[in-house]
């Protein structure tokens, strides 16, 4: 015997959305706020492995300053379920054209169908692999002055060399203290005008190789170099390589690639969040490697205007269209998409 699936036309339709918004963190949540509220049909899928958990609060976030991240989202959670909303915990694993759509397959196995994908799914942070760096990150191995940098105002703070942008980073945290410290670690010495530039803010610069990262009492005591000095540190400023989370969108055409910057890969996109491919849009950090939730949150809320606008634009034509004709085979097509997906003309 042969046993056939069977998919109600009701069961389908639950799983088709005007816009499914991939990634659930400020960016996604923002985006998602903007579309419900203009009534459209919107699916959030979230993994719920923000990339700011390890913090204690998001800082530089106007009348929210220093609220928890995991605070922030359930707030944000809270208000778009109130805007008809789902949200759907899960990973996509892939994402294929559908028609003029989108199908995404998540890990678990389920399928969810959109017209239009906005996709904020941020980046994965790669950290230098020195042992209890970390443990430590997102606490007192920092990255972000305006993210944390005042939480270590005055303090000890040592900046490990570690990408294109750390003698920039040591001139930013200087202005938080008048006590940091760049170590050179594996990166080539700086040039001669950046060495100019530490020595006249008063940065002191160690050379030699950093072997690991030490802790005491679940609180930073500073780095080991290689001839085992211990210099004592109350802060480590680290530069990640900042890489973005969308493999999944590989079979649509869109893949990382290197940021102007050199911090890591993005997705490139317009200053609306429009990308290469029509119909994904993109925000926060898997564009903008640089975002806070801020302007992670600002860059969501743009996007999820523009594709509601992409939308109207979509629907007006095909109104007009009807208007003309409304027994075209256009016509009888969109019904037959709408009511029976796939299964159109007795497939």
């Amino acid at each position: 015997m042969v046993l056939v699936e069977v998919v109600t036309v009701a069961e389908e339709l639950e799983n088709r959305y005007d816009v499914a918004v991939v990634g659930g963190g400020a960016a996604g949540l923002a985006g998602a706020l903007m579309l419900g509220r203009s009534r459209r049909s919107v699916v959030v899928i979230d993994a719920g492995e923000p990339r700011n958990a390890p913090a204690r609060g998001v800082h530089g976030l106007l009348g929210l300053e220093g609220i928890s991240p995991s605070a922030l989202l359930e707030r944000g959670r809270e208000e778009v379920r109130g805007y008809g909303v789902d949200l759907r915990q899960g990973e996509v694993e892939a994402a294929a054209r559908d028609g003029s759509g989108f199908a995404l397959t998540l890990k678990d196995g389920a399928a969810v169908r959109a017209r239009r994908l906005l996709v904020t799914t941020g980046l994965v942070d790669q950290l230098p692999d020195l042992p209890g760096l970390r443990v430590r990150w997102g606490r007192d191995v920092l990255h972000c002055p305006y993210c944390h940098g005042h939480e270590v105002r005055d303090q000890a703070i040592g900046v490990l060399a570690s990408g294109p942008m750390s003698v920039h980073q040591a001139l930013l945290f200087r202005q938080l203290s008048a006590d940091v410290t760049y170590f050179t670690h594996t990166m080539p010495a700086p040039t001669d005008e950046q060495h100019e530039q530490l020595m006249a803010r008063g940065i002191t610069v160690v050379e030699g190789e950093v072997t690991s990262v030490e802790s005491s009492g679940d609180r930073l005591v500073g780095v080991r170099l290689a001839d085992g000095t211990l210099a004592r540190r109350a802060a480590l400023v680290v530069a990640s390589r900042m890489v973005a989370r969308a493999g999944f969108l590989s079979a649509l055409g869109l893949r990382p690639v290197e940021h102007p910057s050199g911090m890591g890969q993005h997705i490139p996109a317009d200053p609306t969040g429009r990308t290469e491919v029509p119909g994904v849009w993109v925000a926060g950090n898997v564009t903008d490697l640089a975002g806070q939730v801020s302007t992670s949150a600002a860059a969501g809320a743009m996007a999820g205007a523009q594709i509601n606008a992409d939308l109207v634009g979509e629907e007006t034509a095909r109104a007009v269209a009807e208007q003309r004709d409304p027994f075209s085979a256009d016509s009888e097509q969109r019904v037959c998409e709408l009511v029976l997906g796939d299964r159109r003309h007795g497939q």
